[in-house]
């Protein structure tokens, strides 16, 4: 697909504003405030309530600049992959210029107010997530090796230590294992979703692992990952930001997550195919509660801790 074709449908001069909003892939950027919050009120020490939503919204316009940035460069692989195909520049609403120049403004404007309104630690990692996205995972990886999405999944942990880092200047154990939890959960998650998406990575030259490796490898990878996943979620329950609620939460979702990759090492395509994927549908849906769970763990521990009711 050439810069040609795409510009055609393009040039339609139609977009409105929710188009723009939609550059900025909302519903991830959902996950990046709730998690980049979430580090942020788990940190030791307080920053005066305005300076701290002020510094969430900083993290989540960087979010949103990543994926205005990733769109403008995926526009060729977005027209031809059927879940991405509404997006406003493969539908013809936005043009990559415009994409391209939002995600620069607003990367930019987003890591020198974060700088400005809390710390320059905190300003550079939002400055490193943007890079790693746009860059290193979009530009490189993506298109590159299957272990795109493990490697890549580092640009979506970095909000809860960003948060950490905009009250504390620095980074410490606990925001550290907050990066692992996501960035061990994102392959799993990713690939249980290309286990339904049949051939749209495909069809668009992604080189995701079904591609490259076949259904059944991708199906061990997703197993194989529930291990060192659940150790991780698990053994963070014992640092200062764990407590008895996030220990609860942590081996009972885990014990389900690693259930469900059993159940889906167990699958054929057949059976798959014969029954929509349902059991591959059930545990991607299911992934995204776990993340949201065990943040909101941590939120609790946070919350009840001045009462000396939270933590250890």
């Amino acid at each position: 697909m050439t810069d040609a074709s795409i510009q055609t449908r393009t040039d339609s001069g139609d977009a409105q504003f929710g188009d723009y909003v939609a550059l900025l892939k909302p519903r991830v950027m959902s996950l990046v405030v709730f998690t980049a919050a979430v580090g942020l009120l788990a940190a030791p020490g307080s920053v005066h309530p305005f300076i701290a939503f002020f510094a969430v919204l900083c993290i989540a316009i960087g979010g949103g600049a990543s994926g205005a940035l990733n769109m403008w460069y995926d526009a060729d692989i977005d027209l031809i992959m059927k879940r991405t195909q509404g997006r406003p520049i493969p539908s013809g609403r936005v043009t990559r210029e415009e994409a391209l120049a939002v995600g620069l403004t607003l990367s930019g404007f987003s890591v020198v107010m974060l700088g400005l309104a809390s710390n320059w630690v905190a300003a550079g990692l939002l400055a490193f997530t943007i890079f790693f996205y746009a860059v290193i995972y979009t530009m490189w990886l993506k298109r590159w090796t299957p272990q795109n999405i493990v490697i890549g999944g580092a640009a979506g942990a970095f909000p809860p230590m960003i948060g950490w880092a905009a009250v504390t200047g620095d980074i410490a154990l606990e925001s550290v294992l907050m990066f692992g939890l996501t960035f061990l959960w994102t392959p799993p998650h990713f690939w249980a979703l290309a286990l339904f998406m049949k051939s749209d990575y495909k069809d668009a030259g992604v080189p995701m692992l079904t591609v490259t490796h076949g259904r059944k490898t991708t199906r061990r990878h997703v197993f194989a990952y529930t291990f060192p996943l659940a150790v991780l979620a698990i053994g963070l329950a014992f640092t200062s930001v764990g407590g008895p609620i996030y220990l609860t939460v942590a081996v009972i979702l885990n014990a389900l997550f690693v259930k469900g990759g059993w159940d889906i090492l167990r699958r054929d395509e057949p059976t798959s195919e014969a029954d929509g994927y349902k059991v591959e549908k059930r545990y991607f849906a299911f992934s995204l509660l776990y993340l949201f769970l065990h943040f909101g763990a941590i939120l609790a521990e946070a919350a009840l801790r001045p009462w000396g009711l939270g933590g250890w």
